[in-house]
């Protein structure tokens, strides 16, 4: 492999991306370098008055089926992939009248965005793969020892910058261009196998899932540290993801979001996601301590709150509309890790930026729908499911009591659900006037979990109403509720017990109701 300076006398440009390329060529232009180019790219730098040759006109071979065949020729090949300390090569380029290329820039058809298109058609998604595109690219990456490849317009200044100073291309940076060239033909090839593969666009197999999973994430930046500090950690971006997420959201304030932080700002924003009315969410260690529901969001923040303070030291706090100045001075005086809100309003954002650590995103329309798969790594593998999208409805409920629930108490079922949901199995909460009093989760035991629950509700847990995300398979826990105060169990239902549950329920004249839906978070 050559690791000497590489002089470029010669360039082959042909890009979709025409971003700044005009200028890029002129200044490769002035520098003697003679251009090669084709299509638009070709008509773009004759208009601008660049010296430029037509790739037709150097192989002698018109372009052809509506521009399918253009660069795929020998002159073209030869001249990116000939090793110029190769005897037998220069010999064969000499005698085939093949002169060597030493910069190929190229990019390629916006695959991504055609198929992003409303009612794209399979034909119009086909003739938008590239082919002699990443052709290119990749015989100029697998030749770096002599040709450098640029994919990137973002790579000009870089490239034009070296040029100037060393006269030449260094092996290291034609190193770096040749690792961006293949990582970006692995992005397209994966983005064109994902699409054709996904939602029975190309049937080759009965399940929704692919035979083969590609993911396509770019490095967003690096953790200071994983969870604990002696695990180094990096934060990824899905490629071509604009949704409403942690990731895209704008860091008004405060330093770069931990790894701990992403974990946590996602669970919390995922319970909001849950609601269309004014909600506000308080997390602590990925689990919720405080969810409340009002269409006042400032009584909707303090009642969330302060169902859990405790808990909430250091927690993030999330809100589905503009968080108002009451509410930012009301954080003020606690310790809270992060804030999250569509939008501030004025006044607002002035009075949290007074706490220095504090971290502020502000997340923009806030969109309730999940695109995608939802993905867990094991060692060795990974895991594909749905995301669990479910909304419980009132249809759902199934009363196996002689006493029935009240209007009030099945819309308590239905808020208390989508939180409960969204907890660590087993999951028990209780809740009144949609808002939580009470959460036992990630326990071993279900009747743990019932425990923790009613001791963290306290004096409040009377008459309330509780939701477990399975079924209760003994009498006990059953009975450790009524004790409490709470009023209503919501419950899956589906036990081989469930007679001598229903039973222990009407003995201490419960309330109770089957949803029908499993809802383990693990």
């Amino acid at each position: 492999m050559n690791q000497s300076l590489v002089q470029i006398k010669r360039a082959l440009i042909s890009v979709f991306d025409k971003t700044g390329i005009v200028e890029f060529a002129q200044e490769l232009d002035k520098m003697g370098v003679e251009i090669l180019s084709s299509g638009g790219t070709f008509k773009k730098l004759k208009e601008a008055k660049i010296k430029v040759k037509e790739v037709s006109d150097y192989t002698g071979f018109p372009e052809m089926m509506d521009g399918r065949v253009k660069t795929l020729h020998p002159k073209i090949h030869g001249g990116i992939l000939a090793l110029r300390d190769n005897k037998e090569h220069q010999v064969v380029a000499k005698s085939q009248g093949i002169e060597f290329i030493d910069l190929v820039v190229v990019n390629l058809y916006p695959f991504s965005q055609v198929i992003k298109k409303s009612g794209v058609s399979l034909d119009e998604v086909i003739e938008n793969i590239d082919i002699g595109g990443p052709t290119m690219v990749r015989a100029a990456a697998k030749n770096c020892g002599w040709v450098g490849v640029v994919v990137d317009p973002a790579d000009y200044a870089e490239v034009l910058a070296e040029l100037k100073t060393k006269g030449g291309l260094s092996y290291e940076l034609r190193e770096q261009l040749m690792q961006r060239a293949f990582a970006h033909t692995a992005l397209y090839d994966s983005t064109i196998y994902n699409y054709l593969s996904a939602g029975g666009r190309w049937p080759v197999t009965d399940s929704k899932f692919p035979a083969q999973l590609n993911l396509n994430y770019q490095k967003f930046y690096d953790c200071r540290y994983g969870e604990n500090p002696h695990q180094a950690a990096a934060a990824y971006k899905e490629i071509d993801n604009s949704g409403c997420n942690v990731i895209n959201a704008k860091i008004l304030h405060g330093k770069e979001l931990s790894f701990n932080n992403i974990v946590d700002a996602d669970r919390t924003l995922n319970i909001v996601k849950e609601f269309i009315e004014p909600v506000a969410v308080v997390v602590k260690h990925g689990n919720p301590c405080g969810v409340s529901v009002h269409q006042n969001i400032d009584i909707a923040f303090q009642q969330a709150y302060d169902a859990d303070s405790k808990s909430a030291f250091g927690g993030v706090i999330a809100l589905n509309r503009p968080l108002t100045k009451k509410i930012a001075e009301a954080i003020n005086k606690v310790f809270a890790e992060i804030v999250m809100a569509p939008s501030y309003e004025a006044g607002a954002l002035e009075i949290l930026q007074q706490k220095k650590n504090i971290r502020i995103l502000e997340l923009g329309e806030i969109k309730s729908e999940k695109i995608g798969l939802n993905l867990r790594q094991v060692e060795g593998g990974m895991l594909i499911q749905d995301y669990d999208t479910y909304h419980l409805k009132k249809e759902d409920l199934k009363v196996v009591t002689e006493n029935q629930p009240t209007k009030a108490q099945i819309e308590e079922i239905l808020f208390n659900w989508q939180v409960m949901k969204n907890m660590n199995s087993n999951a028990i909460l209780i809740s009144q006037n949609k808002t939580t009093l009470g959460v036992g989760c990630g326990q071993v035991s279900r009747v743990d979990s019932v425990e923790i629950a009613i001791k963290k509700a306290g004096d409040k847990v009377k008459g309330s109403v509780l939701c477990s995300d399975s079924f209760f398979p003994f009498p006990d826990s059953i009975e450790l509720i009524a004790k409490a105060g709470v009023a209503v169990i919501a419950q899956q239902g589906g036990s081989i017990n469930d007679e001598t549950v229903i039973k222990a329920a009407d003995e201490q004249g419960l309330v109770m109701v089957f949803t029908g839906i499993r809802a383990f978070k693990h």
